[in-house]
């Protein structure tokens, strides 16, 4: 009967779209991953049906073939500006890496840039160029509406984030957003966000509490108007939201790119929580925020794997949901698992590279 029980739950998150709206990021920065069909398998396994990549590994986009899985696919940053240069360019990039696979892989976003940092980034005077000529190939192929073309960006792009209801961009970084939003705006683009509250609570533990950073906390800790906010991830996404309704981007999808919490090497890296933390942030995307409520929002958890060759800080290499052997390092994942990729999955109990579910017995 409980078995029964859950797989019905499940199966209503597969109806109502909430457990597609989660996917994990793929990064790289190691020497000691497993093959990219391990990792393919590995998503398949726990149900996890979208992925991001920073740039177009020819090994995973094989291995993707066939997988179903949705993919966001980055620009390199160094690319970038050969790419603003000419559309020839543009379309040697989207022929290679896109218009290659594009009959066995579901392309969701191409992400043109990664945390451009506008203050003391010469490329990014070229995302822009880059993004419309990315778009401009894509559109040569009929692609440009089934494929969204964007950039990710970090949250100190914000001036002024407090209260939530005051957020802006800074002066240094508003000539550079303002025409990348209106592009996403013209095209029904969504833009993509970094947003980790671990960074937030580290820079202030004075006046930031743990349980605000973790979703733990019991009482609203901001009131902002119309909104309270309960945790610093909904302050951190209502700041963003508002920084967009002033400079012509209120309706604009915001998709969460990356968010996480590390597991070792600093203040607050635990296991406990890293685990609190994601088991929250999956729980709490399927239902929206106070800002666009019963509102399902596209999460990426960062990361896959542990990536030993990231730094410099300590914590940045303990990020992953699993270790390279592909051992999971903590229990979470009840959203992810679809009731299909349950029946076909077996004994997870013996099984650590599995994700596990709620208790069947």
């Amino acid at each position: 009967m409980v078995f029964l029980l859950l797989l019905l739950v499940l199966i209503g998150l597969e109806t109502t779209g909430t457990a597609q709206s989660l996917g994990v990021c793929y990064g790289r920065v190691a020497n000691n991953l497993p093959s990219a069909e391990e990792v393919i398998d590995l998503y398949k396994i726990n149900g996890i049906g979208r992925m991001r990549i920073y740039d177009p590994d020819q090994a995973t986009l094989e291995a993707l073939r066939g997988s179903n899985i949705e993919l966001v696919i980055g620009v390199r940053n160094e690319d970038i500006q050969s790419i603003a240069y000419s559309v020839s360019s543009a379309t040697n990039w989207v022929q290679n890496n896109i218009l290659k696979y594009s009959q066995d892989v579901k392309f969701r976003y191409i992400v043109v840039g990664n945390e451009i940092n506008p203050s003391n980034d010469a490329t990014s005077k070229f995302v822009l160029l880059a993004m419309q000529n990315i778009y401009t190939a894509l559109a040569s192929s009929n692609l440009q509406n089934q494929i969204k073309v964007s950039t990710a960006i970090q949250m100190n792009l914000l001036g002024s984030s407090y209260p939530p209801s005051q957020g802006v961009f800074s002066p240094s970084s508003i000539s550079y957003i303002i025409p990348i939003v209106k592009f996403l705006v013209d095209n029904e683009a969504p833009l993509l966000a970094n947003v980790y509250t671990y960074f937030s609570y580290i820079s202030d533990t004075k006046d930031i509490d743990l349980s605000f950073a973790l979703f733990t906390s019991t009482t609203i800790k901001v009131h902002d108007g119309q909104y309270a906010y309960q945790n610093l991830f909904d302050a951190t996404l209502g700041a963003l939201y508002a920084a967009l309704e002033k400079i012509g981007g209120a309706n604009l999808e915001v998709v969460v790119s990356e968010s996480g919490w590390p597991s070792d090497g600093g203040v607050a890296a635990s296991i406990e929580n890293a685990q609190i933390y994601h088991e929250n942030l999956i729980k709490h995307v399927i239902t929206g925020t106070p800002n666009r409520p019963n509102q399902a929002l596209e999460t990426y958890l960062f990361a896959m794997f542990d990536e030993n060759n990231k730094g410099p800080d300590e914590t940045e290499r303990h990020y992953g949901l699993f270790t390279p052997d592909k051992q999971i390092k903590y229990q979470i994942g009840q959203l992810f698992i679809s009731s299909d990729s349950r029946t076909k999955t077996c004994d997870k109990k013996k099984d650590k590279s599995k994700l596990k579910l709620l208790d069947e017995e």
